[in-house]
């Protein structure tokens, strides 16, 4: 079977039913791939862009947790598909539709939704996550399973092995066959001939359907199991199938300005969301947006351009080394090394530093910021400070221990 065709007879489902509650109060109202991230997208963007690049044009996304949001997202950016080519983008909603439970696992979303998967026909799932920023060619993920008749493929990236304790590690013989697998090991397995990496699943997989099909309904049978995909199958398949590890650097984008580096990041961490952002910022950023090659895909609207108002002493509309989205208005303030969302607004006298200020916020004349994250649709009072007083940030706000503070438009509301 030519790549082409196997491209075809895959079926792509997105996990996006998760709430992410390490993200805080950023998915108090909205789903961890429902987040909005550098400027102008949402987390899910990065997935259903790398499939569409890649030419998997089946994909469902497999939705649970106040996905509102979520679905009106790809509802509205991403209904470009042709049906009649057999192409389609579908949310697949919880539908307890093979009992009275919600999805209680990764792998039990997949096994509720497997009468539709049986009726696509696919000889091939792609099971990714919804929650991860990166740019990667699924096709020659797809090649490597096919040419090595694997009945799963794990795509796995390498991480210094002092933190390996944070992932799930597979242990490789010198052909990439997986022999073993560990869930955030004390004493993690490092690489043949690599003694100072380990390799760490990404939580992405490729598995031949009727395979899949079958160890799923016998694992929902497992009263023992909690129906994942990184804590139970890929386990129980070491030693019992042909399961192959795929390094990402195999089939990442790579960026020119970093050719060495393999650029993924779980954002769930408020720490690691607000990193992603500030990388951005930098000169040369290491992920590459700005690719015609491989674009990354959104829904939009119609916006005007960004405007920076007023050039008097200290009251300089400006903007430096920061992303300033369509939309916004920064009028006689300073904004720096800040990623500004779609229209937002920073009044007069004000300074922005290393902030994340998310769609449609307005922060108010004589403010300083610093090392804040701000959420949707806050109304920052005029003279309001924040990142300069550890304590009086935690009274009013959410601060974690990095020194990065979380703004909402409750906790504004609360302290009036």
């Amino acid at each position: 079977m030519d790549l082409n065709t196997a491209c075809m007879k895959t079926i792509s489902i997105i996990l996006a039913g998760g709430r992410g509650s390490r993200l805080k109060q950023l998915t108090d109202q909205r789903s961890k791939p429902a987040v909005p991230i550098a400027g102008k997208y949402k987390i899910i963007d990065f997935p259903l862009s790398n499939c569409i690049n890649s030419g998997m044009r089946r994909i469902a996304v497999l939705t649970q947790y106040r996905s509102h949001t979520l679905n009106q997202h790809v509802q509205r950016g991403w209904n470009f598909l042709r049906s009649d080519f057999n192409e389609f983008i579908e949310l697949w909603p919880a539908q307890q539709q093979t009992g009275g439970d919600w999805y209680r696992g990764t792998a039990d979303a997949v096994y509720q939704n497997l009468a539709m998967i049986r009726d696509l026909q696919s000889e091939y799932i792609l099971v990714l996550a919804g929650d991860h920023v990166y740019k990667q060619d699924y096709s020659l993920m797809l090649k490597e399973h096919l040419e090595s008749g694997a009945d799963v493929t794990v795509s796995c990236i390498e991480v210094p092995v002092e933190e390996a304790h944070q992932f799930g590690i597979m242990h490789v013989d010198e052909d990439d066959n997986i022999i073993a697998f560990e869930e955030k090991p004390v004493h993690p397995p490092t690489m043949p001939g690599k003694p100072e990496v380990s390799l760490a699943s990404m939580g992405i997989y490729i598995f031949n359907t009727k395979f899949l099909s079958e160890n799923l309904c016998s694992d929902a049978q497992d009263k023992e199991s909690s129906h994942d995909f990184g804590k139970d199958l890929i386990p129980y398949f070491v030693g019992r199938s042909h399961i192959k590890a795929h390094h990402f650097s195999n089939s990442v984008v790579v960026n020119e300005n970093y050719p060495q580096d393999a650029y993924w990041r779980d954002v769930g961490t408020l720490t690691a969301y607000w990193e992603a952002n500030m990388d951005l910022t930098k000169l040369v950023p290491e992920l590459d947006l700005y690719d015609e090659n491989w674009p990354i895909r959104t829904a939009h609207y119609q916006r005007p351009a960004a405007k920076f108002n007023y050039n008097y002493e200290e009251r300089i509309g400006t903007a430096l080394n920061s992303v300033v989205s369509a939309g916004c208005i920064v009028s006689g303030s300073t904004v720096e090394q800040s990623i500004l969302f779609n229209n937002v607004r920073v009044n007069s006298y004000s300074h922005v530093n290393e902030c994340v200020i998310l769609p449609r916020c307005d922060i108010g004349r004589h403010c300083r910021l610093n090392k804040v994250v701000v959420d949707s649709d806050c109304q920052i009072p005029e003279g309001t400070v924040i990142g300069e007083d550890p304590q009086q940030d935690s009274a009013r706000f959410y601060r974690n221990e990095d020194g990065i503070t979380l703004v909402t438009q409750a906790m504004i509301e609360a302290l009036s």
